[in-house]
Parts: structure tokens; sequence; C-alpha cells
């Protein structure tokens, strides 16, 4: 069996391995097993998705796989991952599992698992959930099945939490705000919170049909907003994706800004503060060299990751650090919560403007980026690109002529198969140079 789990859970398109009802319930078997294994005694288990129409599909696979070792099962329906983490615990939950492929197109789906604690599992935990899966898992008697349930409040659970991250003292009144929730997960939650902290909301991507998630819009398609944002005369956008981990902001002219500028005005603000655990931003390999060089100018050091909010959130934890996220938007505030929240994030930088009287537009440009070019070439499955001699030499040519003043990173994605090919450099037409040279080699293996 090919390898299930990747960067952020098991994630593929729907009905085709390893995203089929039969594999869920295989590893909703496999986890229940895992999760039940430490002790006797009632088990609990909550699951979430998005508004993917296979979505139903997965929960009712889940379900049996779950129910079929034991574990009773309280479904919360269509809500955003973070609220999947935070019910986990407040629930008192052996377990937590969101039914989403995140930013990615309708035909996908994926499955992503919380700890008890509210946190993603870890690498080690995963494997062995994996091996669990192969080996296949006895069911409990029938006396012992679980029970499932349908739990109606959940949302207004989460927008009550989500409020409580907002200064009690202030209100949103008079601002005028575009939200666009992709069509996805926080459909419902996003537009009813900001709108009883006071805002105008104009909403977009509020009509989920089951195929139209992430379509032409939320925070992989912020140019609809943008437009928005100034056909309305609005003060700022916001943007989530199809499951609301992550967020990407739009000032009042129709600039759109990153997860970088958002953190380096996080960190500054909470550094001033004396709020920032460890003076210190986690962020990933991802993340500019001008956000870097802006907060060492500052006295706040950056520390990298692997692309991947959990691995954020794991260097997080482990260094004690309470700020990180990625430049697509991920931002962790482990003060508030265990994993990405894009509405919470929103919700910390409209506190800002009002506390700080200031327009989205400065408030979202806190330094100037290094110029910066993303590339991806597509591969089949099988495909090995990065292995191949002619590759790793353009590689090499590559990294020595950005060496002075720029950068190379090469990495496979963990959610599609592409090579992602990034460089950073002041000389932008240099960059596009070795970029380039780079993604010719790669399609010439892909070729061959």
């Amino acid at each position: 069996m090919s390898k299930l789990f990747g960067t952020d859970g098991v994630r593929g398109t729907a009905n085709i391995h390893p995203m089929t009802a039969e594999n869920a319930l295989r590893i909703g078997a496999a986890v229940g097993q895992y999760f039940r294994r430490e002790n006797k005694g009632v088990h609990r288990v909550v699951i979430g998705k998005d508004t993917r129409l296979s979505g139903y599909m997965f929960e009712n696979a889940l379900t049996a796989g779950l129910t079929s070792t034991g574990m009773n099962v309280l479904l919360l329906g269509p809500l955003p991952t973070p609220a999947v983490g935070l019910l986990t615990r407040s629930m008192r939950a052996d377990l937590g599992v969101m039914i989403s492929a995140s930013h990615n197109p309708a035909h996908d789906n994926g499955i992503k698992f919380f700890g008890p604690d509210g946190f993603k599992l870890s690498d080690a935990a995963e494997a062995e959930i994996e091996a669990l899966v192969a080996a296949g898992v006895e069911p409990v008697t029938a006396t012992e099945i679980g029970r499932a349930k349908r739990i109606d409040d959940s949302r207004f659970r989460y927008i009550e939490r989500v409020k409580t991250t907002f200064p009690r003292q202030m209100r949103l009144d008079g601002i005028k705000i575009v939200l666009d929730c992709a069509n996805g997960a926080a459909h419902h939650v996003a537009p009813m919170a900001l709108w009883e902290l006071g805002a105008q909301v104009i909403p977009m991507g509020v009509s989920p049909n089951g195929f139209n998630i992430n379509e032409g819009c939320g925070s992989t398609h912020p140019e609809a907003a943008a437009a928005r944002v100034l056909a309305e005369g609005a003060d700022v956008g916001l943007c989530l994706d199809g499951d609301a981990d992550r967020i990407i902001l739009i000032d009042e002219k129709g600039n759109i800004g990153d997860g970088d500028q958002f953190m380096a005005l996080m960190a500054l603000r909470w550094a001033a503060d004396q709020r920032l655990k460890g003076s210190a931003l986690v962020a990933t390999v991802m993340s500019n060299l001008g956000l870097e060089r802006l907060l060492g100018e500052n006295g706040v050091r950056l520390e990298r990751t692997n692309v991947g909010d959990r691995y954020v959130v794991e260097r997080m934890r482990q260094g004690g650090f309470n700020l990180g996220g990625e430049q697509s938007g991920h931002i962790v505030m482990t003060d508030h919560a265990t994993t990405g929240d894009g509405l919470m994030a929103g919700l910390q930088f409209l506190a800002e403007m009002v506390r700080s009287d200031k327009p989205a537009s400065e408030l979202l440009h806190q330094f100037e980026p290094v110029p910066q070019l993303l590339k991806n070439v597509r591969f089949a499955a099988g495909q090995t690109p990065l292995d191949d001699a002619k590759v790793s030499a353009a590689i090499a040519q590559a990294e020595a002529d950005l060496a002075e003043g720029g950068r190379l990173l090469i990495r496979k994605s963990g959610t599609e198969p592409l090579v992602r090919v990034m460089a950073e450099h002041e000389d932008a037409a240099h960059m596009e140079r070795c970029v380039d040279a780079v993604v010719a080699a790669v399609e010439e293996a892909v070729q061959d």
C-alpha cells in the first residue's frame, strides 16, 4: 500500500485511492482502535467537514469505521477546521476529524486528525495509524458498537469562542468588510461573527452547492473580492479558504496582502506589548526574506520550518512560541487556538485597525518584499524528477547563481503531484532566468 498521509492528513481525488469510501472506513476503524488502546470505557470523537459533495460519503464511512471500534461519534456538520480542534478539546473528545481538502478544488477531499489536546497528530502517530490500516482492525462485539449523534449548535459554540479573542471593549461599528468565504466551511459562521461585532458585512462565496468550493473565490482567488472592495468602497477585504484555516487580506485600495505582511504586523505589535513569547515568529521556508530582515532589525528572530501549518505548530510547541504561520495565510496564535484560524486572524487584524485608527493599506505594508517567483511542474504517478542527474545539476547551478542576495527552494508538494521551484533575489530578471532553467530541466525529466 502506498503512503497514506501527506503534509496535512490524507488527501486526494474523491473515489480514487486513497480517498475512497472503503479506505475511509478502514482509516476510521484504525484511528478508532489507536485512540481506544490506552484505556477502556466511553470514547468520543467529533467529526466536522467542509461543503464538498463527497463530504457526506466520507462522513458516513468514517462514522461506520469509528463506531465499529466502539467510538461514539458526534457529527458537527459544516464547520471550519480550527473549530474541530477547538471542539475536540472543549467536548473532551479523544479525537477530532475534519473532512476537507482545504484550498483544493471540489473534486478533491481529505481527512485531518486532531488529538485530545486539539492539536494535529504527529508524524509518529500517523505512521502507527497507517500501519493499523494496512494490518486491519478487529471490530468490537455487537454490544460495544459506538453511537452517532448530530450536534446542532456546534457553529454557535465556535462563534462565541472566536469572539472572545476580540477585545471586549471594541466594536466594528462603521467598518465595511467584504468577506469571501470561498463557498466553504465558514459560509455561516464568519458573516455572523462579524455582524455580531457590529461590522457592515458584504458577503461573497456563501452559497455552496457541493461543487463550487474555492472555485474562482476565497484565499486562492482573491481578485474578485479585491474588485468588490473597490466597487463597494469597503475598508478591508477578508478572504478565507475552503476550510477557513487561512486568510488573505485586501486593503481599501484593492491591494492583496499575504500572510507574511500580516505576521510582520502582529509580531512587531506583540513584541512591543511584550506578548511575543521567545521573541520569535515561526514561519516556513516559503516566507519572504524581507520579513526575516524586518524582524531582525527589530530584535525578533524568524524560526523557519518545512511547509505545512502542522510543522509550524510543532516548532511553536517545542520552543514555547505563540505566533507563527505561513505566507499562504495560515496564521497560528496558540494563545487562542491549536491550528491556523482564518476568521480569528481576521479579527486580530480588524482589532489593530480599530486600535491604531490606521487604514488597512498602511497595516498591510510592513516591509518591501524581496522579489519572489514560484513555478510548479506537474509530474505523473511514479515519476521522481528530482532524482534526475540533469535536474540536480540545474539546481546546483541556480543555487550558486542566487547565493549572493537571494536563495533557491525546491520541494515536492505535500498535497499535489507537483515540483515547486521558488527563488528570491533582488534582481528579478536574474531570478527568473535561474528559475526557468530549473523548471526546464524538471520538465525534460518528466517528459523522458
